[in-house]
Protein backbone atom coordinates (compact mmCIF):
# COMPACT_ATOMS: atom_id res chain seq x y z
CA UNK A 1 0.00 0.00 0.00
CA UNK A 2 3.02 2.22 -0.16
CA UNK A 3 2.19 3.56 -3.81
CA UNK A 4 -1.45 4.58 -2.43
CA UNK A 5 -0.63 8.14 -1.62
CA UNK A 6 1.48 8.56 -4.96
CA UNK A 7 -1.42 7.08 -6.79
CA UNK A 8 -3.94 9.63 -4.97
CA UNK A 9 -1.84 12.45 -5.86
CA UNK A 10 -1.29 11.72 -9.68
CA UNK A 11 -5.18 11.00 -10.09
CA UNK A 12 -5.89 14.91 -8.39
CA UNK A 13 -3.31 16.40 -10.51
CA UNK A 14 -4.81 14.81 -13.43
CA UNK A 15 -8.39 15.68 -12.50
CA UNK A 16 -7.12 19.03 -11.98
CA UNK A 17 -6.05 19.25 -15.23
CA UNK A 18 -8.53 17.61 -17.15
CA UNK A 19 -11.32 19.97 -15.60
CA UNK A 20 -9.37 23.48 -16.35
CA UNK A 21 -11.83 25.77 -17.34
CA UNK A 22 -11.33 27.91 -21.01
CA UNK A 23 -12.40 30.95 -20.52
CA UNK A 24 -11.24 32.51 -23.71
CA UNK A 25 -14.20 33.60 -26.09
CA UNK A 26 -13.57 32.79 -29.44
CA UNK A 27 -13.84 35.62 -32.03
CA UNK A 28 -16.34 36.13 -35.17
CA UNK A 29 -16.06 37.38 -38.47
CA UNK A 30 -17.14 40.97 -38.59
CA UNK A 31 -17.75 40.87 -34.87
CA UNK A 32 -19.76 43.87 -33.61
CA UNK A 33 -19.55 45.57 -36.75
CA UNK A 34 -22.91 47.55 -37.88
CA UNK A 35 -24.63 47.95 -41.42
CA UNK A 36 -22.17 49.96 -43.58
CA UNK A 37 -22.24 51.23 -47.09
CA UNK A 38 -18.61 51.92 -47.16
CA UNK A 39 -18.52 52.80 -50.96
CA UNK A 40 -14.92 53.84 -50.49
CA UNK A 41 -13.69 51.21 -48.30
CA UNK A 42 -12.93 48.04 -50.58
CA UNK A 43 -10.10 48.97 -53.01
CA UNK A 44 -10.26 48.35 -56.69
CA UNK A 45 -7.65 45.31 -57.77
CA UNK A 46 -6.26 43.83 -60.60
CA UNK A 47 -3.79 41.69 -60.58
CA UNK A 48 -0.63 41.81 -61.67
CA UNK A 49 1.77 39.72 -63.75
CA UNK A 50 4.77 37.77 -62.04
CA UNK A 51 8.06 35.49 -62.88
CA UNK A 52 6.32 32.01 -63.31
CA UNK A 53 2.78 33.18 -64.19
CA UNK A 54 1.47 30.71 -67.11
CA UNK A 55 -0.38 33.14 -69.34
CA UNK A 56 -3.13 32.16 -71.81
CA UNK A 57 -3.09 34.39 -74.61
CA UNK A 58 -5.37 34.44 -77.73
CA UNK A 59 -5.31 36.85 -80.57
CA UNK A 60 -8.44 37.36 -82.49
CA UNK A 61 -9.28 39.42 -85.65
CA UNK A 62 -12.88 39.91 -87.55
CA UNK A 63 -11.17 40.62 -91.00
CA UNK A 64 -12.57 37.97 -94.03
CA UNK A 65 -9.26 38.92 -96.02
CA UNK A 66 -7.54 35.51 -96.82
CA UNK A 67 -4.37 36.69 -96.30
CA UNK A 68 -4.86 38.20 -93.29
CA UNK A 69 -4.60 36.06 -90.08
CA UNK A 70 -4.06 35.97 -86.80
CA UNK A 71 -2.80 32.08 -86.73
CA UNK A 72 0.61 33.61 -87.17
CA UNK A 73 -0.01 34.97 -83.60
CA UNK A 74 -1.30 32.39 -81.67
CA UNK A 75 0.33 29.24 -80.04
CA UNK A 76 -0.75 26.13 -82.14
CA UNK A 77 -3.35 24.22 -80.37
CA UNK A 78 -2.49 20.26 -79.39
CA UNK A 79 -5.71 17.96 -79.53
CA UNK A 80 -6.32 15.50 -76.64
CA UNK A 81 -7.00 11.95 -78.10
CA UNK A 82 -7.80 10.74 -74.60
CA UNK A 83 -10.53 12.74 -74.26
CA UNK A 84 -12.40 12.99 -77.36
CA UNK A 85 -9.88 15.51 -79.41
CA UNK A 86 -10.52 17.92 -76.60
CA UNK A 87 -8.10 20.91 -77.19
CA UNK A 88 -5.09 21.26 -74.38
CA UNK A 89 -4.88 24.83 -73.36
CA UNK A 90 -1.08 25.99 -74.02
CA UNK A 91 -0.16 29.08 -72.31
CA UNK A 92 2.66 31.31 -72.07
CA UNK A 93 5.60 31.18 -68.83
CA UNK A 94 7.19 34.15 -67.85
CA UNK A 95 10.79 33.66 -66.82
CA UNK A 96 13.09 34.37 -64.25
CA UNK A 97 13.53 37.69 -66.05
CA UNK A 98 9.58 38.44 -66.18
CA UNK A 99 10.01 37.92 -70.22
CA UNK A 100 7.76 35.73 -72.71
CA UNK A 101 8.49 34.82 -75.95
CA UNK A 102 5.48 35.77 -78.23
CA UNK A 103 4.82 34.88 -81.81
CA UNK A 104 5.80 37.03 -84.53
CA UNK A 105 6.72 40.12 -81.62
CA UNK A 106 9.92 38.36 -80.05
CA UNK A 107 10.72 38.58 -76.14
CA UNK A 108 8.12 41.21 -74.34
CA UNK A 109 8.66 42.12 -70.79
CA UNK A 110 5.54 41.47 -68.98
CA UNK A 111 6.16 41.20 -65.52
CA UNK A 112 4.54 43.67 -62.96
CA UNK A 113 1.68 44.87 -66.13
CA UNK A 114 -1.59 43.98 -65.63
CA UNK A 115 -3.65 41.67 -68.14
CA UNK A 116 -5.26 44.65 -69.45
CA UNK A 117 -1.94 46.35 -70.36
CA UNK A 118 -0.36 43.37 -71.51
CA UNK A 119 -3.50 43.07 -73.68
CA UNK A 120 -2.92 46.85 -74.89
CA UNK A 121 0.51 46.27 -75.50
CA UNK A 122 0.32 43.08 -77.40
CA UNK A 123 -2.57 44.82 -79.46
CA UNK A 124 -0.54 48.06 -80.32
CA UNK A 125 2.90 46.08 -81.19
CA UNK A 126 0.20 43.56 -83.94
CA UNK A 127 -1.00 46.60 -85.62
CA UNK A 128 1.96 48.24 -86.35
CA UNK A 129 4.03 45.27 -87.40
CA UNK A 130 1.68 43.28 -89.52
CA UNK A 131 -1.59 43.89 -91.97
CA UNK A 132 -4.07 42.97 -89.10
CA UNK A 133 -6.06 45.70 -87.82
CA UNK A 134 -8.38 45.83 -84.68
CA UNK A 135 -7.17 42.84 -83.01
CA UNK A 136 -8.30 41.40 -80.13
CA UNK A 137 -6.13 40.41 -77.23
CA UNK A 138 -7.43 38.26 -74.56
CA UNK A 139 -4.90 37.46 -71.82
CA UNK A 140 -5.52 35.36 -68.92
CA UNK A 141 -4.46 33.48 -65.81
CA UNK A 142 -3.86 29.51 -66.23
CA UNK A 143 -2.17 29.20 -62.82
CA UNK A 144 -3.91 31.49 -60.48
CA UNK A 145 -3.34 29.90 -57.01
CA UNK A 146 -3.06 30.36 -53.55
CA UNK A 147 -1.90 28.59 -50.47
CA UNK A 148 -3.75 27.61 -47.06
CA UNK A 149 -1.93 26.42 -44.17
CA UNK A 150 -2.52 26.39 -40.21
CA UNK A 151 -5.55 26.27 -38.52
CA UNK A 152 -8.64 25.80 -41.45
CA UNK A 153 -10.85 22.77 -42.44
CA UNK A 154 -8.25 21.20 -44.49
CA UNK A 155 -5.07 23.43 -45.65
CA UNK A 156 -3.24 23.40 -48.99
CA UNK A 157 -3.38 24.85 -52.64
CA UNK A 158 -6.73 26.41 -53.30
CA UNK A 159 -7.23 26.76 -57.67
CA UNK A 160 -9.07 29.76 -58.63
CA UNK A 161 -11.15 29.81 -61.41
CA UNK A 162 -11.26 33.28 -61.82
CA UNK A 163 -8.67 36.15 -61.50
CA UNK A 164 -9.99 37.54 -58.57
CA UNK A 165 -10.12 36.34 -54.81
CA UNK A 166 -10.29 37.81 -51.22
CA UNK A 167 -8.99 36.65 -48.24
CA UNK A 168 -12.55 35.15 -46.99
CA UNK A 169 -12.96 33.56 -50.48
CA UNK A 170 -9.86 31.64 -49.68
CA UNK A 171 -10.59 30.65 -46.43
CA UNK A 172 -13.74 29.89 -47.10
CA UNK A 173 -12.44 27.80 -49.80
CA UNK A 174 -10.40 26.07 -47.29
CA UNK A 175 -13.01 24.83 -45.37
CA UNK A 176 -13.26 27.83 -43.26
CA UNK A 177 -10.97 29.13 -39.63
CA UNK A 178 -12.82 26.58 -36.53
CA UNK A 179 -13.20 28.10 -33.15
CA UNK A 180 -9.59 26.95 -32.22
CA UNK A 181 -7.94 29.34 -35.21
CA UNK A 182 -7.26 32.97 -34.39
CA UNK A 183 -9.30 35.33 -36.75
CA UNK A 184 -7.65 38.56 -35.14
CA UNK A 185 -4.01 38.46 -36.93
CA UNK A 186 -4.39 35.82 -39.56
CA UNK A 187 -0.83 35.97 -41.80
CA UNK A 188 -0.26 36.53 -45.64
CA UNK A 189 3.46 35.81 -47.45
CA UNK A 190 3.47 37.72 -50.68
CA UNK A 191 6.25 37.95 -53.27
CA UNK A 192 6.89 41.35 -54.39
CA UNK A 193 9.36 42.18 -57.35
CA UNK A 194 11.44 39.70 -55.73
CA UNK A 195 11.11 40.08 -52.00
CA UNK A 196 8.86 38.84 -49.32
CA UNK A 197 6.53 40.91 -47.90
CA UNK A 198 4.90 39.36 -44.60
CA UNK A 199 1.27 41.33 -43.61
CA UNK A 200 -1.37 40.34 -41.11
CA UNK A 201 -5.18 40.96 -41.42
CA UNK A 202 -8.00 40.95 -38.61
CA UNK A 203 -11.12 39.24 -39.92
CA UNK A 204 -12.91 40.48 -37.15
CA UNK A 205 -12.82 43.83 -38.09
CA UNK A 206 -14.39 46.07 -41.04
CA UNK A 207 -10.62 47.66 -41.41
CA UNK A 208 -10.03 44.62 -43.23
CA UNK A 209 -11.87 45.88 -46.27
CA UNK A 210 -9.22 48.68 -47.01
CA UNK A 211 -6.05 46.10 -46.07
CA UNK A 212 -3.93 45.81 -49.08
CA UNK A 213 -4.37 41.72 -47.74
CA UNK A 214 -8.47 41.72 -48.42
CA UNK A 215 -7.83 40.92 -52.46
CA UNK A 216 -4.96 37.89 -52.52
CA UNK A 217 -3.00 37.83 -55.17
CA UNK A 218 -1.50 34.59 -56.96
CA UNK A 219 0.86 32.65 -55.23
CA UNK A 220 -0.03 34.44 -51.82
CA UNK A 221 0.15 32.08 -48.77
CA UNK A 222 -2.68 32.52 -46.02
CA UNK A 223 -1.43 31.14 -42.23
CA UNK A 224 -3.76 31.08 -40.00
CA UNK A 225 -2.50 30.20 -36.05
CA UNK A 226 -4.23 28.22 -33.34
CA UNK A 227 -5.46 30.18 -30.49
CA UNK A 228 -3.85 30.16 -27.53
CA UNK A 229 -6.39 28.22 -25.84
CA UNK A 230 -5.77 25.57 -28.14
CA UNK A 231 -1.81 25.66 -27.57
CA UNK A 232 -2.85 24.82 -23.93
CA UNK A 233 -5.04 21.84 -24.86
CA UNK A 234 -1.91 20.50 -26.89
CA UNK A 235 -0.08 20.94 -23.74
CA UNK A 236 -2.76 19.25 -21.56
CA UNK A 237 -3.10 16.34 -23.55
CA UNK A 238 0.71 15.95 -23.68
CA UNK A 239 0.57 16.32 -20.08
CA UNK A 240 -2.26 14.22 -19.57
CA UNK A 241 -0.80 11.12 -21.79
CA UNK A 242 2.47 11.13 -19.79
CA UNK A 243 0.58 11.45 -16.33
CA UNK A 244 -2.02 8.06 -17.82
CA UNK A 245 1.40 6.28 -18.82
CA UNK A 246 3.14 7.37 -15.48
CA UNK A 247 0.37 5.63 -13.67
CA UNK A 248 -0.29 2.82 -16.18
CA UNK A 249 3.38 1.74 -14.77
CA UNK A 250 2.91 2.66 -10.98
CA UNK A 251 -0.28 0.63 -11.19
CA UNK A 252 1.45 -2.24 -12.38
CA UNK A 253 4.42 -1.73 -10.02
CA UNK A 254 1.73 -2.14 -7.43
CA UNK A 255 0.33 -5.08 -9.07
CA UNK A 256 3.59 -6.87 -8.99
CA UNK A 257 4.14 -6.28 -5.81
CA UNK A 258 1.49 -7.07 -4.44
CA UNK A 259 1.47 -10.56 -5.74
CA UNK A 260 5.03 -11.55 -5.06
CA UNK A 261 5.37 -9.82 -1.93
Amino acid sequence: MRFSPLIVFILFSFILISCHEQKTVPYNYLENVKDTIGKDMVKNFEPVIQKKDLLSIQVYTTTTAAEITDKQFNLPQINNANAGQSTILTGYLVDRDGNIEFPKLGTLHVEGSTAKQLSDLIKSKIVADSALSNPSVIVRFLNYRVTVLGEVGHAGVVNIPYERVTILEAIGLAGDIPLSGKKTTVKIIRQVNGDMEIGHIDLTSKDMFGSPYYYLMQNDVVIVEPRKSKLRLNDQSIVAQRISFALTLITSAALLYSIFK
